[in-house]
């Protein structure tokens, strides 16, 4: 069987798979980094049933609540559950991201 592996580029919306009914993610990882400011959201998602069926994409999100609700939008557009979501952040100074 062949590989289904798919990409999305900042200039494509990340609800690309919408009219793909028959494509199915059990997991979605999440590398989200600070960079002058803003956060570069990286999504990897596959099915792990299927392995050949992978997809990923990459945006830029001026802040962490916005790069979050990103992760969120696909995760539930594709009815990921919770426990299958992992999210890794990276920011140069982690007090700048909180609010106490």
């Amino acid at each position: 069987m062949g590989s289904r592996s798919f990409g999305i580029t900042r200039n494509e919306q990340m609800n690309l798979f919408r009219n793909s009914p028959d494509i199915t993610f059990t997991r979605l990882h999440a590398h989200l980094t600070e960079e002058d400011g803003s956060f570069t959201v990286n999504i990897r998602m596959i099915n792990h049933l299927k392995p050949e069926e992978r997809a990923w994409g990459q945006e830029i999100a001026a802040t962490i609540k916005m790069a979050s609700s990103m992760i969120g939008s696909v995760a539930k557009e594709f009815s990921i559950e919770r426990n299958c979501i992992s999210i890794k952040i990276v920011m140069s100074n982690f007090k700048d991201g909180t609010l106490h």
